[in-house]
């Protein structure tokens, strides 16, 4: 995981103002549980004005003017899920606001965590686990029996 790069693009959320809540191994991580990645996935809350926080966030980290195709109809549309991957390096951003059916924004319970001295909004252990549990993927299987044992939840 690129620490500075993630650090840099969640100070740019913070100072934009972006309502957003980090999921995935980055957030994994920052409750405690050490995960390797190559991004920083994030839920943004669906409204227009929100994605245009999130795309002016990304604009002041990364000079790249394939960021003006980010745009609300991306992410308020039928498939609301954008991965933007910046011109140079391995990390990219992961951006949803609906995951199909099964999570929105608003269903997500997050918390306030320090990351370097800098306050971001992460999802809470429980839901990291509630997201994980079920799915089919074998990563995020050993992710919610990590997150079970580490914070004693029910099976």
């Amino acid at each position: 995981m690129d620490l500075d790069r993630t650090h840099d693009v969640l100070a740019a959320f913070e100072r934009e103002r972006v309502r957003y809540v980090i999921f995935g191994a980055v957030a994994l991580n920052l409750q405690g549980l050490a995960r390797a990645t190559q991004d920083l996935d994030v839920f943004v809350a669906p409204e227009r004005e929100n994605i245009d926080r999130l795309r002016a966030a990304l604009m002041s980290v990364f000079d790249d003017p394939s960021l003006e195709e980010i745009t609300a109809g991306d992410l308020l549309g039928e498939y609301p899920a954008v991965q933007y991957v910046p011109p140079e390096g391995a990390f990219h951003v992961d951006i949803l606001t609906r995951l199909g059916s099964a999570w929105r924004f608003e269903d997500l319970d997050s918390e306030r965590v320090d990351f370097d001295g800098l306050e971001v909004s992460v999802a809470t252990p429980e839901t990291l686990y509630r997201m994980k549990k079920g799915t089919v993927r074998s990563v995020d299987q050993g992710d919610a029996e990590r997150l079970r044992l580490r914070f004693g939840f029910e099976e």
